[in-house]
Parts: structure tokens; C-alpha cells; sequence
């Protein structure tokens, strides 16, 4: 679930925002030009990264104009009109003062932000910003006017495709959700007519007498083989800066989310805090429960659309009551059945039993598989082998059956519950063969 989406006015374009967190900071996070924030929770890496900084801070989202779930423009707009974009979501969070993090071109406005309204802003973060997209006397490396014609038409020949992955992540190239993700980012941020104002904009953008003057706090942060942005942009910025800190960082990726991104979150939390906490463990052990409704196809059938949902409707209450009762954590529907997770497997075994026959008041069958293993945590979603596990143990239950892993087994001695030996299985996607277990009540 992504956090809920609010506008706020400035003048009369209406600007789209999100609060996560409560932390002792406002962090406001301002965006590249491609961006649409509801569309940015569904990338499991993304949401994370978000949430790791809402651990130390009250971070504030935003859609520039023109992008994402903002009001677009029809004409020419100026970083000051950007500026009161920022200001107004400020105003409607309450927020007196806050920290900027802004990346890639979204670095120009919050620079002059910062060093016109240095009342509110508590500090700068930059991660591989730039005071200027084209050459300049001085400043050659972004190349001529000419060359960013030529790069920004080979972006809009494949805009929404995703093969912009190929350069801003490169280690994560190979990845085909993230690649899809990426694709249609673009395709929601905006269309490329959209963008072409923009980015005429952004590329007559020249920011450089403006740096002397902001006297906040920076850190500028750029990793030293960005594909996509030369480090010398960040360079300049931290050579011009008064006082700036300067982080170099390793690797070739520009994407947040892709390569240490740790360590991205660490220098920045410790630049606004003093410290740092260590990150929450991603992988865990738990008890997986699947579950699902024995000839569902069949019962819906019978029943009819509008029964079937009732039934199902039914069926999710009496879920979340033992669930609750059992210390278990929802983690999604399954249309039919349920995926949740357990701190113990005694537990879990019990809410199982509990839960198949409480819905025998409906009239149907359940099934239920059990696995215990480390698990990785994808934002509200589990996965790893120990689910994958999970899943096939439940496909193998017979009606009625709490199915479960010799793994379950072990860690419930003592518990009084009794198992009755199902055999040695092969489980299909899973190296070698698994001894399963009917849970019995004693």
C-alpha cells in the first residue's frame, strides 16, 4: 500500500504529495523529471529505500508540475514557479523548515531554493545534481546543445520501453520486472510532447553563480563511474559550495536503488542526524501458512458471483479474527485463500486447524501448507525459497489437511501437536526431496 496522495495549491496549479513517517526531521525529496509517486511503491526496491529514510525523518514526496499526478503545463515555467511548488506543499504539512534531498536536474531548484529561502531549509543533499546540462567555457563536459539534441531524441524514440535501465542501472540491467517497472514509469511521469517543454527547460537551466550563495549545509553525494551523469557535475558543485561535504561513492549505477544504496542512505541520514542506525534486517525467519478453499472453481460455480463473493467476504473476516489470534500477519489475499506469516510455528500449526474449521459454517473445505525459513521482506510482500516452499507444501495437502514441512516439525517439539508421516516429495522448483507431515490435534 503506497501512502495516500494529496495536492496542495500553488497558485493555481495543483502540486501531488505523500507524507511517510514521523521522524525528527522534514525531508523533502525532490525528484528527476521522471517521477509519478503512486506508481513508485509498486517497484518493491523503491519502496523500501523510501521507507529507510522515513525511519529517521518525516519524508515529504512530491510530482513536480508537468510530471506524474501533478497538474501539467501549457507553457513556459521557471525554477521560481518550481520554487513555489515546494513551498506550498511545505505549508500544507506544516512544515517551518526542511531538509532538501534532490536528485539529477531536480538539483537547480532546490539549490536556488536553498539559497533563496535559506529560513526553510534546514539542509541540501545532492545526489548526482548538476548546476548545467550543456558545455560552457569552464564547465565542457555535458557537451554541446547539439549532443543533447541527439541524446534526448534517442530517449523519446524509446520512451516507455524501459531500456533506460541499461544506462542508469547497469547492474540490474538483466532485471526484467524492474526494466518493466521502469517502462512504465515513463509512460505515467509523462508523454515525451509533455516533456519536450521540460526538458528545454531543464537544458537552458545554468545554476552556477547561484552556488556561492547557499549557505545551508550540503552534501553532495555522486558515484565516481555514473553511466548516466559525469561526476564532474558533482565536482563543481561540492568545489563551489561553501563548505560543502563531498562523498564520493563507488560504482557505475546512478539509480538510487541499484548498487549501494546503503550506504547512500547512510551518509545521508548521518549528514542530517549525527547518526546513523543500523538498516532493519531484510531476511528473517518465519512460518509460512498458505491456504485455500478445496474446488473453489466448482463452489463459485454453484453458488453464483454474487454468493461466491459473500462467501469469500465471510471467509477473509474469519482469517483476520484467528490471525489476530495467533499472532499471524496478513500478508495478502489469494482470492480463494490466504499467504501470512508467523514469529512462531506452534502458532501458526494451531491457526491453521482453528481456521479450517471455523469455515466449515460456510460449507467449504479448507487446505493449508506450512514452511518455515528465512524469508525476505519486499516491502508488505514475502519471498525467497522459504515461501516458494510454502506454496508447493500447500498444493500437496489433501482437503482438510494442515500440511507441513519436516522443518515444522522440529521446532514444535513439546507443543503437544502430532503429525502423521505424508512421505518424501519432490517439490517442484525445489533441489532435492522434502519429508511432509499432517498436523494432528492430540
Amino acid at each position: 500500500m503506497h501512502p495516500q496522495t494529496r495536492y496542495a495549491r500553488a497558485g493555481d496549479v495543483h502540486i501531488a504529495y505523500q507524507v511517510v513517517g514521523d521522524g525528527p526531521v522534514d525531508l523533502v525529496y525532490v525528484p528527476p523529471q521522471l517521477q509519478q509517486l503512486e506508481h513508485l511503491w509498486a517497484e518493491p526496491r523503491v519502496a523500501a529505500f523510501f521507507e529507510r529514510i522515513a525511519r529517521f525523518s518525516r519524508l515529504i514526496l512530491l510530482d513536480r508540475r508537468g510530471t506524474g499526478l501533478s497538474d501539467p503545463i501549457v507553457s513556459a515555467t521557471t525554477l521560481e514557479d518550481q520554487m513555489e511548488d515546494v513551498t506550498a506543499v511545505l505549508d500544507a504539512v506544516g512544515s517551518e523548515q526542511a531538509a532538501l534531498f534532490a536528485q539529477s536536474e531536480g538539483a537547480a531548484m532546490a539549490m536556488l531554493y536553498a539559497a533563496t529561502h535559506p529560513e526553510r531549509t534546514r539542509a541540501l543533499v545532492l545526489y548526482a545534481g548538476m548546476a548545467r546540462m550543456t558545455g560552457a567555457p569552464g564547465y565542457e563536459w555535458p557537451g554541446t546543445p547539439q549532443e543533447r539534441e541527439q541524446r534526448i531524441a534517442e530517449i523519446f524514440a524509446a520512451w516507455g520501453a524501459g531500456d533506460r535501465i541499461d544506462l542508469i542501472a547497469p547492474s540490474l540491467a538483466g532485471d526484467v520486472a524492474l526494466r518493466r517497472w521502469f517502462g512504465q514509469l515513463e509512460r505515467l511521469s509523462a508523454s515525451p510532447g509533455s516533456l519536450r517543454l521540460l526538458f528545454d527547460i531543464a537544458g537552458a537551466t545554468d545554476v552556477r553563480d547561484v552556488l556561492p550563495s547557499i549557505a545551508v549545509p550540503t552534501l553532495v553525494l555522486h558515484r565516481r563511474e555514473d553511466q548516466a551523469i559525469d561526476v564532474r557535475h558533482s565536482r563543481y558543485l561540492a568545489a563551489h559550495i561553501p563548505g560543502a561535504r563531498y562523498v564520493e561513492l563507488e560504482g557505475r549505477d546512478n539509480l538510487l536503488i541499484a548498487g549501494d544504496s546503503e550506504r547512500i542512505l547512510q551518509e545521508v541520514e548521518t549528514f542530517l542526524t549525527g547518526t546513523h542506525t543500523p538498516p532493519e534486517p531484510d531476511r528473517v525467519l518465519a512460518t509460512v501458512m498458505f491456504t485455500d478453499i478445496v474446488s473453489s472453481t466448482e463452489t463459485a460455480a454453484r453458488l453464483g458471483d454474487r454468493a461466491w463473493r459473500e462467501l469469500l467476504a465471510r471467509h477473509d473476516e474469519l482469517s483476520r479474527a484467528q490471525l489476530a489470534r495467533f499472532r499471524g500477519r496478513a500478508v495478502k489475499s489469494l482470492g480463494d485463500g490466504i499467504l501470512a506469516t508467523f514469529d512462531g510455528p506452534a502458532r501458526a500449526i494451531r491457526c491453521a486447524m482453528e481456521l479450517r474449521d471455523a469455515v466449515r459454517e460456510l460449507g467449504v473445505v479448507l487446505r493449508a501448507g506450512l514452511h518455515t525459513g528465512e524469508c525476505e521482506a519486499i516491502g508488505e510482500d514475502v519471498g525467497g525459497l522459504a515461501v516458494h516452499i510454502g506454496a508447493r507444501v500447500g498444493a500437496l495437502a489433501a482437503p482438510r489437511e494442515v500440511l507441513v514441512s519436516n522443518t515444522v516439525k522440529d521446532l514444535v517439539v513439546g507443543s503437544g501437536i502430532g503429525f502423521a508421516d505424508r512421505g518424501e516429495h519432490a517439490l517442484k522448483g525445489v533441489p532435492g526431496t522434502w519429508r511432509l507431515w499432517a498436523a494432528q490435534q492430540r
